[in-house]
């Protein structure tokens, strides 16, 4: 079963790989931190947040100093999505965000498609989707109106 982790990330809790819900590619081992299985660009931050005086005139300019903060943008190696972003300090390790209990996840998984597979019951009627639009087709009718013929 697939599990959506993050609006860039899932877990395949078969294989218990990380995978990028752009393009399905597998990133690498679920139990580990996903970023480590991404491309990593080292941003200066005066790039995202330049200057709002002249840094010739003043010291402080409201730009983020670049000895002391850096960002992180992770992105998948398969299709070039950013998957994450992070501010930091220069030389850090990435940020392991996301740690997973991916035997529980497993678990989970399983009770739902179980519990899924329960509330089947063929004597209730299929739901048409359009129905709560107040309009559905029967395909047998005509519209009449204006432009109509």
């Amino acid at each position: 079963m697939k599990v959506v982790i993050t609006e860039y990330l899932r877990i395949d809790t078969e294989s218990e790989t990380w995978e990028c819900r752009c393009c399905s590619n597998a990133l690498g081992n679920a139990r580990e931190n996903y970023k480590h299985h991404l491309l990593v660009h080292d941003r200066d931050p005066r790039e995202v947040h330049p200057p709002k005086l002249d840094p010739a005139q003043y010291e402080y300019n409201f730009a983020p100093d670049p000895e002391w903060c850096r960002i992180l943008e992770y992105y998948c190696p398969h299709c070039g999505v950013m998957v994450e972003a992070e501010y930091t300090v220069p030389g850090a390790k990435p940020l392991h965000d996301l740690e997973l209990d991916i035997d529980s996840l497993k678990r989970r998984a399983a009770e739902f498609l179980a519990e899924g597979e329960d509330m089947q019951d063929a004597s209730l009627p299929t739901p048409d989707p359009r129905e709560h639009l107040g309009h559905s087709h029967d395909h047998g009718h005509h519209h009449h109106g204006k432009g109509a013929h």
